[in-house]
């Protein structure tokens, strides 16, 4: 792996982690106020903004808790100078009241670099065959 895919993975890691962990800080560090996503599980409809999303982790929509993994299967990136694409299929493994529980779904983020470093600009999310 070379040092700019080093960078954009170890990147990508701490902006994932600051939504299951609840940092809004790093989040809004790492992600675009200019944001557009598509999650197919909130609406069929582009959003724009971080408002909604801020809201969303600071009320634990993940439901992850303190006991979570993700996986990233299938990653590919991407890289275009100062932007890159990453795309995988998410698993996200919780681990509540005694039971283990997997969720799936593929994404694709765009990621922007600038002077003060990468951001999340886009999201796409589609479901995974069955969660």
């Amino acid at each position: 792996m070379t040092e700019p895919e080093h960078e954009i993975w170890d990147f990508l890691d701490r902006h994932l982690r600051s939504i299951f962990t609840r940092d809004l800080e790093v989040y809004k560090a790492t992600t675009s106020s200019e944001l557009s996503l598509y999650e197919w599980f909130v609406t069929s409809h582009r959003q724009d903004g971080l408002e909604f999303h801020l809201f969303m982790i600071e009320n634990n929509w993940s439901g992850a808790g303190s006991a979570f993994r993700y996986d990233l299967l299938e990653p590919r990136l991407q890289l275009y100078e100062n932007t890159a694409i990453v795309s995988y299929t998410f698993m996200l493994t919780t681990a509540q009241d005694g039971a283990v529980r997997h969720r799936t779904h593929n994404e694709s983020r765009v990621l922007v670099k600038s002077d003060s470093g990468w951001q999340v600009v886009h999201v796409h999310k589609s479901p995974a065959g069955n969660n």
